[in-house]
């Protein structure tokens, strides 16, 4: 064997017993984590919370849309120029509130002569009645023929006096019509017309738009499977509460109540069409807005809470971690109720008082040594010894 061989394997045995040496005088091998005694590793940092009798609610969450219950597009009955305008954009009105003028003219014309034929044949029929009075009372000295024409002529001015004051009725109506009142109370619209123009009946898009906007309604959707529960709450009686919040859900604009359900179930999209009514004090709802409606079907009281981050789902359960008293934690099987938000409805697998670890979750494992957050500082400080006397 060459030297340098030699010298090669003797390298290779004062390498190979060095690190025994340090293996065993270190209390660690190299390829141990953690480096505790015995090889153990570092517990696992965690954050808890504890299992809690509380009360949690039964939602629907749907997305609706606010309707308004009156809308009315004021339209004139009569036709004639626009003279002039009472409201302002924005306004609110009351039902009967004057909106706008016509001119008038035409109809006081109408109506003037509508008063006099009345009054012309009001006096004919006058005429007819003394003509009748006196055939009567000369009987033997006319024929029968001529009583008789004398009784058919009053009856048929009466006839033409009660359409001439159908028409005096007409025309005054139609002279009202010239002044535009308020059918509803609402809010008033942007105007579609302006003072001076020509306008009709038959014009589309009206003088201005009457907008109801106290109370207003949302219209949303359930799925058919949610049914059953809401036909429950509301055979008990319960008043069911409604929030309608924002686009992003999470501001509250209104709160109200569960007014009516549609009658049949929609067969394209299996859901339940609903309205809420929201009294709008504040007018944060407008019609046509898309808002998340929160539905609160039930409450249920003095229940097992814990937090949902705690709750964990497999293939073929749902668990969660427990912390003991020796700051381990085990994997314990739950079985859950309603979730709502932050927190979970435990119905078994757990008691009312023990720690549940919430975050780290994907390093535990029944055994696993876990050190809370809350009490990292203390651990680490040494407690003070006393100084010798």
């Amino acid at each position: 064997m060459t030297p340098s061989r030699l010298f090669l394997l003797a390298l290779v045995g004062l390498l190979t017993v060095t690190s025994f040496a340090q293996t065993k005088e270190g209390g660690k091998s190299p390829g141990t984590k953690g480096g505790g005694k015995g090889g153990r590793s570092l517990p696992v940092s965690i954050a808890t919370a504890p299992v809690a009798l509380g009360d949690i609610e039964i939602r629907i969450i749907a997305l609706g849309a606010v309707k308004a219950l009156k809308t009315v597009t004021v339209r004139p009955r009569v036709s004639g120029q626009l003279m002039k305008l009472y409201f302002t954009e924005g306004q609110t009105v009351k039902a009967g509130d004057s909106l706008a003028d016509i001119d008038p003219r035409p109809f006081v014309v109408v109506l003037t002569q509508a008063e006099g034929q009345l009054a012309r044949d009001r006096a004919a029929l006058a005429n007819a009645k003394l003509d009748l009075k006196r055939y009567e009372d000369a009987a033997e000295a006319i024929t029968r023929q001529q009583l008789d024409s004398a009784g058919a002529q009053v009856a048929q001015l009466e006839g033409t006096v009660k359409a001439d004051e159908g028409s005096v009725a007409n025309a005054r109506l139609q002279l009202e019509y010239a002044k535009v009142t308020a059918p509803i109370a609402g809010v008033v619209g942007l105007r579609q017309v302006d003072a001076g123009n020509i306008i009709s009946s038959t014009d589309a898009t009206g003088l201005v738009v009457i907008t109801q906007l106290q109370p207003l309604s949302v219209i949303f959707g359930v799925p058919e499977g949610d049914i059953p529960a809401l036909q429950y709450a509301i055979g008990q009686g319960a008043q069911l509460k409604a929030e309608a919040f924002d686009r992003d859900g999470r501001m509250v604009l209104a709160v109200g109540d569960l007014s009516a359900l549609d009658n049949q179930i929609d067969a394209a999209t299996g859901t339940l069409k609903l309205r809420a009514l929201f009294a709008n004090a504040d007018r944060r709802l407008f019609p046509n807005q898309f808002v998340n409606v929160r539905l609160t079907v039930e409450s249920k009281k003095g229940v097992l809470l814990a937090p949902t981050a705690a709750v964990q789902v497999s293939d073929k359960d749902r668990f969660v971690f427990v912390v003991n008293p020796d700051d381990t934690v085990t994997r314990r099987t739950v079985r859950t109720g309603v979730v709502d938000g932050l927190n979970t409805e435990i119905l078994e697998g757990v008691a009312a008082g023990e720690i549940l670890a919430t975050d780290g979750l994907d390093r535990l494992q029944s055994g696993t040594k876990v050190l809370v957050s809350g009490r990292r500082k203390a651990a680490a400080v040494p407690p003070e010894v006393p100084a010798k006397k």
